[in-house]
């Protein structure tokens, strides 16, 4: 927090303070208010902070995987990422678009193309999700917005950080629609590829189905069918019975 932050908000402190010693209020019990709300405020200004610090932190994260300088990541340490930034937008309902962008870059290079595809989409074709849209900030996007505009001003405070946010900017603009594109098209191979092989399946369980009863009556049918027309033909009485026949047949008469 800055200097000029903390002037106001003791300014503040002490204006309270003394229009509850002019209204008569003992000197300990004004201490002792005192005491707890500083206490107070401290546990709210300290919780406000690590939500803001925790966003620039998984912009750290994402930055470090997503840059192209041959490092090779461990599937857990990708997990690790996408677990902070899902924990964002769970925790923030206008969460910045650069982390819609950053979560969905993570989603794709941990190859889950379908959560990679929603995020992407989010900030590629859905304008509202734009910077210049969001005119009913949250208090925690104005706290976001609040550093990041310090860290912009002054980028000795935190030259590391600003320096990841510029990097996820720039690929955002650069790649967004092309990592989208590169998404939708992956799913559309895996979608496709159970149905090309259940295809195959379906033809080879119709060439192993057993045969029916009336199958194999009607086969037994055919092949005594093809044993009667492949017997031969009868073969024709010798000539010597023809001739011993019509000799016999000739003293008869006679």
């Amino acid at each position: 927090m800055s200097g000029k932050d903390w002037g106001q908000k003791l300014v503040a402190i002490l204006v309270v303070l003394a229009m509850l010693a002019l209204m008569g209020i003992p000197l300990t019990v004004l201490v002792f208010f005192s005491v707890v709300v500083f206490f107070v405020w401290r546990a709210v200004d300290r919780s406000e902070q690590h939500e803001t610090r925790r966003v620039f932190e998984f912009y750290l994260s994402a930055h470090e995987i997503l840059r192209d300088d041959d490092r090779q990541w461990y599937g857990f340490e990708i997990n690790e990422a996408v677990s902070q930034g899902e924990a964002i937008l769970h925790s923030m309902r206008d969460a910045p678009p650069l982390v819609y962008f950053a979560l969905g870059a993570l989603y794709q290079r941990a190859g889950d193309h379908e959560s990679a595809t929603e995020h992407l989409a989010f900030v590629v074709e859905n304008e509202s999700a734009a910077e210049e849209q969001r005119n009913d900030p949250s208090p925690e996007l104005r706290r976001y917005v609040s550093v990041l505009r310090r860290l912009e001003r002054e980028p000795v405070d935190g030259p590391q950080t600003i320096a990841a946010v510029r990097s996820l900017e720039r690929l955002r603009r650069a790649r967004a629609a092309t990592l989208l594109a590169e998404s939708r098209a992956r799913l559309g191979v895996a979608r496709a590829a159970p149905q090309q092989v259940a295809q195959p399946n379906a033809a080879r369980g119709e060439r192993l189905m057993p045969p029916t009863p009336f199958d194999l009556g009607a086969s037994r049918h055919t092949h005594a069918a093809a044993q009667n027309s492949a017997a031969p033909p009868p073969q024709p009485a010798p000539i010597a019975e023809v001739l011993r026949d019509l000799y016999e047949e000739e003293k008869k008469t006679a």
